[in-house]
């Protein structure tokens, strides 16, 4: 296997918060990348009806226009996140970021829609292998505790303010013309790009025992692919449907033979000791459960506001702006936040938050106000996303070994990946029950409010996640660990295990 240990003039200073320019730049560069990936997610809702109609494409075909770019980042993350680890981080990187510009300017002058969706799949596939690079290279880069904490805050929230601003911006280029929706990342992927080459750190590759977990990688990517193409395509056939059914079972056996394969693997894709670090197992659950309410609540106020409410894809950005500003603004006060108060307070109050923005919207009618109900709904949102995506990926590499970061980031990504398709449908199905295929302004609520409720519950759920590892931490923290019986391997870096042996 092969390990790699960054070395850098500018890495040195990493430990206090005055960083150099080339850290900064570094920095700056990742975001840009994680900006892009989250924006993706998001930006294309807006602009489906305009493909359609353009593309002349059916209902059940459009869909893989968004299905697509999450099947290929949803099922590839682990074997991202593990050959950032096995590979390099930087070569991953580069190499990533460079496809994901080359389908994005395919997408934008593409006119038949299966190259359409191929495309779409193959940026999927490229943010799968560029998020956990990134967020491994910041999490070995900088040094943990305070520099890591405002390293990981800054580029989280980017991730967050591009989730949220995606409806904004592709409503603003949906005027204009949808193809601006796939051109806009280009030149700011490229641009990255070339930034990237110069910025990123070399690292020096040190060669290792060890081998190659091909099996895993192989059966753990599948489950995966077969996990969000069932739930992607379960509104179609039908959640009791034989082939729904039957895919779920195929996807149970694949999960328990990888398991199987992982625990007696010499260098397992996913060493699943991970998950005895409490951090790392609370924040995947919570980055699931939190994610997934979004992606469902994103969708229900997508269809409100144009359907119902007949908003344009302009007014619907607007509508949703001070959300996404709330949370960019925020970025650079979250590092000292966390320091302050801890990832394991802050996730249960973002989480309220979030819960509270899902709940109040529950009042919906035919003739809602904005201030009434979507303003104060997106400030909570905002304010709950600024609190809980920084803290959800600190939480999920916190006591991580350097060569095991890439993994806990493809993980942690993994989950928002398939939370986000399995809540979203979720939410899907429950709005064409509730509705019985009326378009009455009556029927189009009786489906959104029990998707509301469902992704309500889910968000729910989190925050119950979020405050039982609060609890827990709470307790640890007042009955530290003698010496002896500390586990230097979750500790992860050295500098974490200088300062516990500095401490007793």
């Amino acid at each position: 296997m092969t390990t790699a240990t960054v070395t850098s003039p500018d890495t040195s200073s990493t430990s206090g918060l005055s960083w150099t320019p080339r850290l900064w730049g570094t920095l700056i560069v990742l975001c840009a990348a994680m900006f892009l990936d989250a924006l993706d997610v998001s930006m294309v809702g807006v602009a489906l009806p305009s493909i359609g109609s353009e593309l002349h494409l059916s209902t059940s075909t459009l869909q893989w226009v968004v299905s697509g770019y999450v099947l290929g980042y949803g099922g590839l993350l682990l074997l991202g996140g593990r050959a950032a680890d096995l590979l390099g981080r930087r070569r991953v990187f580069l190499v990533a970021l460079g496809a994901f510009a080359a389908a994005s300017l395919i997408g934008g002058l593409v006119d038949d829609g299966g190259l359409l969706i191929a495309a779409r799949f193959l940026k999927g596939v490229s943010a799968a292998f560029t998020a956990p690079a990134g967020l491994s290279i910041i999490t070995t880069t900088f040094a943990e505790g305070p520099a890591r904490n405002r390293a990981l805050s800054i580029y989280t929230t980017c991730a967050a303010s591009g989730f949220s601003l995606g409806l904004v911006l592709s409503g603003l280029l949906t005027s204009v013309g949808w193809r601006w929706t796939f051109l806009m990342p280009v030149p700011v992927a490229l641009l990255a790009l070339v930034f990237a080459v110069r910025l990123l750190p070399r690292p020096v590759e040190e060669r290792a025992k060890g081998g190659y977990d091909v099996l895993g990688a192989i059966t753990g990517t599948v489950t995966v692919l077969l996990l969000v193409f069932t739930v992607t395509e379960a509104q179609g056939a039908g959640w009791l449907s034989l082939r729904t059914l039957g895919s779920l079972v195929v996807v149970a056996v694949l999960a328990a033979v990888f398991l199987l394969i992982e625990s007696r693997a010499a260098h397992p894709l996913v060493r699943l000791g991970i998950f005895r670090n409490g951090s790392v197992a609370q924040a995947n659950l919570v980055a699931f459960a939190m994610a997934g309410a979004y992606g469902g609540f994103q969708f229900v106020v997508t269809l409100y506001l144009q359907h119902l409410l007949g908003w344009s894809a302009l007014q619907m950005a607007l509508g949703l702006l001070p959300a996404g500003a709330f949370i960019a603004l925020s970025a650079p006060f979250m590092g000292p936040i966390v320091d302050r108060f801890g990832t394991g307070r802050l996730l249960p109050i973002g989480l309220l938050a979030l819960v509270s923005a899902f709940a109040l919207f529950l009042r919906l009618d035919e003739h809602s106000s904005y201030l009434g109900l979507v303003l104060p709904s997106m400030l909570l949102l905002g304010v709950g996303f600024a609190l809980a995506f920084p803290s959800v990926n600190i939480a999920a590499t916190d006591g991580v070994a350097d060569e095991e970061q890439g993994l806990a980031s493809g993980l942690v990504n993994t989950a928002i990946q398939v939370g986000t398709a399995v809540v979203l449908a979720g939410a899907t199905a429950m709005i064409t029950a509730g509705s019985a295929g009326g378009d009455s302004p009556q029927a189009q609520l009786d489906g959104y409010r029990p998707a509301l409720v469902f992704v309500t519950a889910v968000a729910l759920l989190g925050l119950v996640v979020a405050a039982v590892g609060a609890l827990l931490e709470g307790r640890r923290v007042s009955a530290p660990a003698p010496v002896a019986d500390y586990d230097y391997q979750s500790a992860g870096s050295t500098t974490a295990r200088t300062e516990v042996l500095s401490k007793h």
